[in-house]
């Protein structure tokens, strides 16, 4: 059975650019009891056609898998195998990472034994009253299609189910077909044409004809029209019909955290970042803006301010998406049709209708009020320790136009949505839907493995650098350089601050020596170095400038260390997000919270 499914995984193809590829890339492997027999010996037999990966921890694999596709933009993919027990449970975050996100991610842990003879084995989670339970229908809340394989021949039907999901633009997300380990090495007979080598193709369906027509007549009367750009611009491969329909339409464009590079920072059309991580030029014009639409995005809370961003009381929100299933939100006016199709068919239907001139004259000055904002921010001083935003300058200019920055959680997705200059999408690479710690470091490698040819720059806090950073191993072992840059500001900053907003007293977050009160000085940088990595610390921001220009032509991975200050934050931009507040505390900081939480809330639209 595992020969068959291996055999079936390899001929699997995709075309991209032309170019005949295979779908899956390769397969993460650690091994154990539930795998290493059944699946590792059918792996090592194939591992010319579809090589096998090892990684140093599970979900570190399957975030690099993550990244791997979000940077082949859903067009190709990587699987992942693990044993029965604490391998397969260490993935379940990850297919949550994938699920919120819309990626394709193959997950193959083993399972107990389909037979029950040997019950219970080494690592089994017994359900009392339900024996087909297993560790396994952990996944079943965070996959897109979920299987347990208990005869051989349940490949040939649910092998193609698994490829359509992971295919579908609409449906995309992580599959699960848990494998018990008996079964994996039981024998049967496939049809050889079950094994034929299929190429598949990027599936664009068209827009309804009724959608279109209600959506062009919105447009056509809008007096303020905003454009959302979403990362499902990018998963289309439609940046450049993007383009062309806001500039032969004059559109102002803002972008989601997923949507960021969709236009280059400096276009005449572009507004930055919206929402509760977006410029104030964005926001602005969200709130006085009479039709949105939405491009490509599922509109989360970041997005629409907890839907208190948008304020003008006619609102018509118009959701371009390929997934009718986020195109309706909010009340939306759905369009549902592949992003290319829809917006080539809205350009023609559209004709020469362009947006009134006086409002994108207006978007223009408040970008130009906001680049004036993100220089001030981003520029280097000499003051120590520095902000997260004057490192983020100091990556930003080392990476120039063909670097990739990645990050996940904290402060610094806020600060990078807001102040990073990116000039196409794959150049920003944010895991923000699950916003996961410890996906950095692995969503690094994944990027890398998928576009080996341009410099990755991995920015990382401390928080997440200790939860994970095993994959730094796995960088110097594979021989592909990252570079990576810890932000240490001692602790959950980001989220001492939010603590502090609410009202709370600093409590649980920053890293404190409890006899002292002072930073424990952990030594990331002699931490890194015992992985295999270059690894320096540095104190300013010129220091920084110079270690960089040195990461960035090494041949092994680098790590570099800088201390920054866990208060400081970029006030400029922004928006109210919806991060409830007690009612009752006695704390007056917290009741002061509370009564500005209540008036926030009465912004928030109930209906759109």
């Amino acid at each position: 059975m595992a020969q068959a499914l291996v055999r079936y995984l390899a001929a699997q193809r995709t075309e991209i650019d032309g170019v005949d590829l295979p779908l899956v890339a390769g397969v993460f492997a650690i091994f154990g009891h539930g795998n290493v027999a059944g699946l590792g010996e059918a792996l090592y037999a194939a591992r010319a056609e579809l090589p096998t990966l090892r990684a140093h921890n599970e979900q570190g694999m399957a975030h690099a898998a993550i990244a791997f596709a979000k940077a082949h933009r859903r067009q190709r993919l990587l699987a992942c195998t693990s044993s029965i027990g604490p391998g397969a449970t260490n993935m379940v975050t990850a297919a949550a990472v994938a699920h919120v996100n819309r990626l394709p991610l193959l997950l193959l842990p083993g399972d107990v034994f389909a037979s029950r003879q040997p019950d219970p084995v080494l690592q089994q989670v017994e359900d009392f009253g339900d024996p087909t339970v297993t560790a396994n229908d952990c996944f079943r809340p965070v996959s897109r299609y979920w299987d347990r394989i208990v005869r051989p021949e349940q490949l040939m039907a649910s092998l193609p189910a698994a490829i359509d999901v992971l295919t579908d633009p609409a449906r995309c997300g992580p599959v699960t077909l848990a494998l018990p380990q008996d079964v994996q090495t039981e024998i049967a007979e496939f049809p050889e044409r079950f094994f034929v080598p299929r190429v598949h193709r990027l599936r664009r369906p068209g827009p309804d004809a009724a959608q279109l027509a209600a959506a062009v007549e919105r447009l056509r009367r809008a007096r303020r029209p905003l454009v959302i750009a979403g990362g499902g611009v990018t998963y289309s491969l439609a940046t450049g019909d993007l383009r062309r329909f806001v500039e032969h339409h004059d559109l102002p464009v803002a972008e989601t955290q997923a949507g960021k590079g969709t236009l280059p920072w400096n276009h005449p059309c572009t507004v930055g970042a919206l929402g509760v991580t977006g410029s104030t030029a964005a926001n602005a014009l969200a709130a006085d803006a009479d039709v949105v639409l939405a491009v490509g995005t599922r509109l989360s809370d970041f997005v629409t301010g907890s839907r208190a961003l948008f304020q003008h009381p006619e609102l018509t929100l118009i959701g371009l998406n390929v997934a009718s299933f986020d195109a309706a939100k909010h009340g939306a006016w759905p369009l549902v049709a592949d992003v290319r199709r829809g917006l080539v068919e809205l350009e023609s239907a559209l004709g020469a209708w362009r947006a009134p001139a006086e409002w994108i004259g207006v978007a223009r000055e408040r970008m130009a009020e906001w680049n004036r904002a993100v220089d001030a921010a981003t520029r280097p001083s000499a003051v120590t320790p520095p902000t997260d935003a004057q490192v983020i300058g100091a990556v930003n200019r080392a990476a120039g136009s063909r670097g990739i920055v990645v990050c996940a959680a904290g402060g610094l997705p806020g600060e990078l949505h807001k102040l990073w200059r990116a000039t196409d999408p794959q150049g920003y690479h944010l895991e923000y839907g699950y916003s996961c710690m410890g996906y950095e470091i692995a969503g690094g490698l994944g990027a890398k493995m998928a576009l080996p040819d341009r410099d990755v720059f991995v920015m990382v806090g401390d928080g997440s650098y200790l939860m994970m950073n095993s994959e730094i191993a796995t960088s110097v072992t594979m021989g592909l350089p990252l570079v990576i840059v810890v932000l240490d500001n001692h602790g959950f900053g980001c989220i001492n601050r939010l603590q502090q907003a609410c009202g709370g007293a600093p409590f649980g977050n920053l890293l404190v020596d409890p006899a002292t009160g002072a930073p424990p000085g952990i030594d990331f940088a002699g931490h890194a170095r015992s992985l295999g990595a270059i690894a320096e610390q540095v104190k300013t921001i010129a220091d920084l400038d110079v270690a960089l220009e040195r990461a960035r032509t090494a041949t092994r991975t680098s790590v570099i260390v800088i201390e920054t200050d866990p208060a400081a934050t970029t006030a400029a931009g922004g928006a109210w997000w919806d991060v409830a507040v007690p009612a009752e505390s006695s704390r007056p900081e917290v009741r002061a919270a509370r009564a500005a939480y209540v008036e926030a809330r009465r912004r928030q639209r109930t209906g759109w």
